[in-house]
């Protein structure tokens, strides 16, 4: 065993710096692998292919992986079954794909199940994965994956459908719905006519959107996004008028209800930033933060960009094919960049990179407070000021 296991970890380096279509490392790994039933060393392996392959799509599949498959597919061990299958895909086996299509599409099977063969599929850029995607909008126990994924494509009619289904949505689900929809020029242009039409509520646009709109650079969407949103604060100046004029409302009528403050908080920032143990992670986890303090609170919500860790610095990814991605780049090397975007990590191929570029702003946006009430701004200040969790507001509660 333990030649297997020196051999292994010599072509695992190697694997990483091979061409895609010359991976001469991957068929020794292979006949490694037949060559044992210790599952840790399984994993360890497939691990390790699985991180050199990372980002890469149709890899020729090597020698005796077929066979391998069928043998690592019936491991006691969840992981090596799970990575034997990814890196299946990352091969273009027929085999893996309609399996994970089976699982994806069938309502009795696990919801975790089917929303990992989402995420798989997806990492394979699957074409016939758009259409199967827009039914699942219809389920929802993988309506929140299925709005994410269709992002990843670029036909015209997947707006359409989203918006169809828009008014049936959980807050949660209606922020995956936008955060696709203002992913492309193509899927911005009808969401911004029906907020014009007010089938969509333009309050449903928060900052975080309206930023992403502006980050699409297109001329006509600029002037309907500065006409219905106006044009983004810029100075220190208009900043600390806004600081002052918020803390003198709050000052003069008091504290909102925690409670509501909460359901305002998941609207407007859970994707993005944890409050005692519940969030995203792409924002700092507030837990612990001077929120008891109403002019730190105040200058974080209203200037996020006086202070940027370089950790929470925005990135802007174009792809080949006109997506926009707006997020935080955690890895990068020559198979792929993976950024951080509120609800998901998302792993792009270098080779269908347009253009990556890091900007000056911090992650969080400008004017978040710009598009609520007077009593909403009071409520969440008063949720984001409180020493411990309060109840779920009555939508929100199952």
């Amino acid at each position: 065993m333990r030649c297997f296991v020196l051999l292994a970890l010599i072509l695992l380096a190697a694997v990483p710096t091979v061409p895609a279509q010359t991976d001469d490392a991957l068929p020794a790994l292979v006949e490694v692998l037949a060559q044992t039933d210790d599952s840790q060393f399984q994993f360890d392996v497939l691990k390790g292919m699985s991180e050199g392959l990372r980002g890469r799509r149709g890899v020729k599949m090597p020698a005796g992986w077929e066979d391998l498959s069928a043998k690592l597919s019936k491991s006691p061990n969840l992981q090596v079954r799970e990575l034997a299958q990814s890196l299946s895909l990352t091969f273009g086996s027929p085999t893996a794909l309609a399996s994970l299509r089976r699982i994806m599409q069938d309502p009795k099977a696990d919801a975790e199940a089917r929303k990992r063969a989402i995420e798989s599929l997806l990492q394979t850029k699957d074409p016939a994965l758009a259409t199967v995607l827009q039914q699942l909008l219809h389920d929802p126990v993988v309506r929140s994956p299925a709005l994410r994924g269709l992002a990843n494509y670029d036909e015209p009619k997947i707006s359409a459908t989203i918006l169809g289904v828009y008014g049936s949505l959980s807050a949660a689900e209606k922020k995956d719905a936008l955060n696709t929809l203002v992913s492309r020029v193509t899927f911005a242009r009808p969401l911004l006519a029906a907020v014009a039409a007010k089938t969509i509520p333009g309050r449903d646009l928060t900052a975080d959107i309206v930023r992403q709109l502006r980050n699409l650079k297109d001329k006509d969407l600029n002037q309907q996004v500065e006409k219905s949103w106006g044009m983004a604060r810029e100075t220190e100046a208009d900043k600390l008028v806004e600081i002052s004029k918020y803390k003198a409302m709050i000052q003069g009528k008091g504290l909102g209800d925690a409670i509501r403050g909460r359901g305002v908080f998941s609207r407007i920032c859970q994707q993005c930033h944890t409050l005692f143990d519940t969030g995203g992670k792409v924002g700092p986890d507030i837990t612990g933060s001077n929120r008891a303090d109403l002019d730190y609170v105040l200058q974080n919500v209203i200037d996020p960009n006086a202070i940027i860790p370089n950790d929470y610095r925005t990135s802007n990814l174009e792809t080949k094919d006109d997506r926009v991605i707006t997020g935080i780049v955690t890895r990068q090397d020559d198979n792929a960049v993976t950024i951080i975007v509120p609800g998901e990590e998302i792993i792009v191929p270098r080779n269908e990179i347009k253009s990556l570029t890091q900007g000056e702003v911090s992650m969080m946006p400008e004017g978040l407070l710009q598009a609520m009430t007077d009593d909403e701004v009071r409520d969440l200040v008063s949720y984001l000021k409180s020493p411990s969790q309060v109840a779920l507001p009555p939508a929100e509660t199952k």
